[in-house]
């Protein structure tokens, strides 16, 4: 019975897979594009790295008109570290250093095309790259002795937001904070302090897409997030 519902659970993931190529092929057809990743050298001596010491980054699509003072990040999911040899594993792949990522590919809140997204085409656009392993919380000063891997998602996080502030986010009349899968547990944990560096904006908001992750059973009937955890 399990392997069938794993084989079903395949064939889905197949068919999504090729929902995805479709609908990304039909985005670069009506404009969407790629933005370039910009690095942040300068927070490295502050500590603000991934977890193989690159940089962070982030890519920016700049708002016009009047979503020029408006602005809506996201960031990015990919699950979190389970081990410590399992961070080490992250850290040469890019989930876990930004030195390995390509330009994001703008969609869905973040795409530029009006017909598609209406309320936020023309915002300023950023999408937050993972690499840090965790939900951008961690501040470990010491480096993995054995694994020379960093801990510190709280450290790229400000030093992201702070980079962002100084462009402009500073005088936001609106903002929003958002994130799929470990990035939406990231705009949850980080949404305060979020807020709390747009005191004069009017609104300011967080969307958490996915985020929450609940005891229970996987569909092939296992303790999925337990087991994945208790290395």
């Amino acid at each position: 019975m399990g392997k069938h519902i794993q084989t079903m659970v395949d064939h889905w993931l197949i068919k999504l897979l090729m929902c995805s190529v479709f609908i990304l092929n039909a985005q670069l057809a009506h404009g969407a594009k790629f933005v370039n990743l910009t690095f942040l050298e300068w927070a490295v001596p502050k500590g603000a790295v991934c977890l193989d010491g690159s940089p962070p980054a982030y890519a920016l699509d700049e708002g016009i008109g009047d979503g020029a003072n408006s602005w809506v990040l996201f960031i990015e999911g990919g699950g979190w570290c389970s081990s410590k040899a399992d961070c080490f594993d992250r850290s040469k792949i890019p989930i876990g250093s930004t030195l390995l990522k390509s330009s994001p590919f703008f969609s869905g809140i973040l795409d530029n095309n009006q017909t598609l997204n209406p309320d936020f085409y023309n915002w300023n656009r950023v999408y937050i790259p993972y690499c840090d392993g965790a939900p951008f919380m961690a501040d470990i000063e010491e480096v993995d002795p054995e694994t020379n891997v960093t801990y510190r998602g709280a450290r790229i996080f400000d030093a992201i937001m702070d980079d962002l502030l100084a462009k402009g986010m500073k005088n936001a009349d609106n903002a929003i904070l958002s994130g799929g899968s470990a990035g939406g547990l990231a705009t949850t944990l980080n949404c305060d302090k979020f807020r709390g560096l747009l005191p004069n904006a009017g609104r300011v908001k967080c969307v958490a897409d996915s985020g929450t992750f609940l005891h229970g059973k996987h569909l092939i009937g296992t303790k999925y997030r337990e087991n994945y955890f208790a290395h």
